[in-house]
């Protein structure tokens, strides 16, 4: 089966990517690797080329039978005795039986081939989401090394105060104080950026140490792209429902064809010997008996009862698709608010940043006249951190709620 897929619908976040900087294409290129070597995905694909396949299984009729039989009594008769006898038989299915067969087979591999397109929609939605995690993990960790070479400039200055007695040694334990800190959060987040990298790397099925490179920075684009909520509808996860139901009006088509009589037609062979002790015509002369045979489903509660288990599939069908729709549409809008929520908060985080850096160049230039409070430095400074950090949050979960949102309407 192709494995190809829409460049469009795939790639519309690394069309983000783009407008940002020179790095676009390398999550574009992940998710091509693991579209081609995610054993999952090849599952899923394997599973339908099966589905496939049973189309040419059931393009069959039943088998001939064949029998030999020896009489070990010989009957006698007119011509001679009766020796031995071979038959041959081959039932057929009635007009069309077959055909309705290949119908349903073919109807319930398209149902499985919907089995792989959602697999391959969650397998780039997961790429993309562990992607921004490793972003994540790497812009907290630059912040944080920022944070602490900005530490140890105020720790100058603090021991600097110290010697001229206007500021006392506990503030500069509680600045290297509060460098062992971000140095431990920096350790942390370096050990967790490798199990991110780990599970993106077995994703492209490929070796677990293989350094993955992510985008240096992310912002958050101008404009939303856009989403539409009827596209939902064309999901493959419902569309899954559709061809599912009609999966079950082909089984209703091949319930009622094999409701249907089979024929047959066959042909018996009498090897029969001549008679020693008389001379006349057709003496020794063998059996050859065609014949003629049908099979009728006179009890055929069978199929009623087929033909009402269809009916309630039906109606199960229908009302799975309608969950599921509602799901997915909750889903949506969730994603949609969610995302706009990361856009009002990377833009409060952005101006609380600009008046944390205000206040620091306050305390800086208070420092410059001799007067400063290093517990309001180390105050700003853990303010500035936490915006920051609340910055990076916004930009992770605008970029993870847009994977969302492409994963329903893409």
């Amino acid at each position: 089966m192709n494995i190809k897929f829409n460049i469009k619908a795939v790639f519309i976040l690394g069309s983000l990517f783009s407008m940002l900087n020179g790095y676009s294409q390398e999550l574009n290129t992940l998710i091509n690797e693991a579209v081609g070597n995610n054993p999952e995905l090849q599952k899923f694909d394997t599973q339908y080329q099966i589905a496939s396949e049973k189309v040419n299984e059931v393009n069959t009729v039943p088998n001939t039978e064949f029998g030999v039989g020896y009489f070990v009594s010989e009957p006698e008769t007119r011509t001679g005795a009766q020796k031995f006898k071979v038959s041959a038989k081959q039932m057929l299915p009635w007009f069309g039986n077959i055909t309705a067969r290949e119908n349903y087979t073919g109807a319930m591999a398209d149902a499985k081939y919907e089995d792989y397109v959602i697999a391959k929609r969650k397998l780039m939605a997961s790429v993309s989401q562990s992607y921004y995690e490793l972003y994540t993990n790497q812009a907290k960790q630059k912040v944080l090394s920022e944070n602490i070479s900005l530490l140890k400039t105020y720790e100058t200055m603090a021991l600097t105060s110290v010697e001229v007695g206007k500021a006392s040694a506990v503030s500069v334990l509680r600045l290297q104080m509060r460098q062992n800190d971000l140095q431990q959060l920096k350790e942390v987040l370096t050990q967790q950026y490798l199990t991110e990298q780990t599970k993106l790397n077995k994703l492209l099925n490929r070796d677990k140490n293989t350094r993955i490179e992510v985008v240096q920075d992310l912002e958050i684009p101008s404009s939303d792209f856009d989403e539409t909520l009827g596209q939902l509808e064309l999901h493959p996860e419902l569309i899954k429902y559709d061809k599912l139901f009609h999966s079950v009006e082909q089984s209703e088509l091949l319930n009622q064809k094999e409701s249907s009589p089979m024929i047959g037609f066959g042909l018996d062979y009498i090897n029969v010997e001549k008679r020693p002790d008389m001379d006349f015509t057709d003496n020794g002369k063998d059996i050859i008996m065609p014949m003629v045979s049908v099979s009728i489903p006179i009890f055929n509660k069978k199929y009623k009862s087929q033909t009402r288990q269809n009916e309630l599939q039906q109606q199960e069908i229908v009302f799975q698709k309608q969950e599921r729709y509602n799901t997915l549409e909750t889903t949506l809008d969730k994603a949609i608010n969610d995302r706009t929520s990361a856009r009002i908060s990377f833009n409060t985080q952005t101006k609380n940043l600009k008046q944390a850096k205000d206040a620091e160049s306050i305390l800086i230039k208070s420092y410059e006249t001799g007067i400063i409070n290093f517990n309001d430095v180390l105050d700003i400074q853990e303010l500035q951190l936490k915006f920051q950090m609340n910055q990076i949050e916004a930009v992770r979960a605008y970029y993870i709620q847009s994977t969302i949102i492409n994963y329903l309407i893409q």
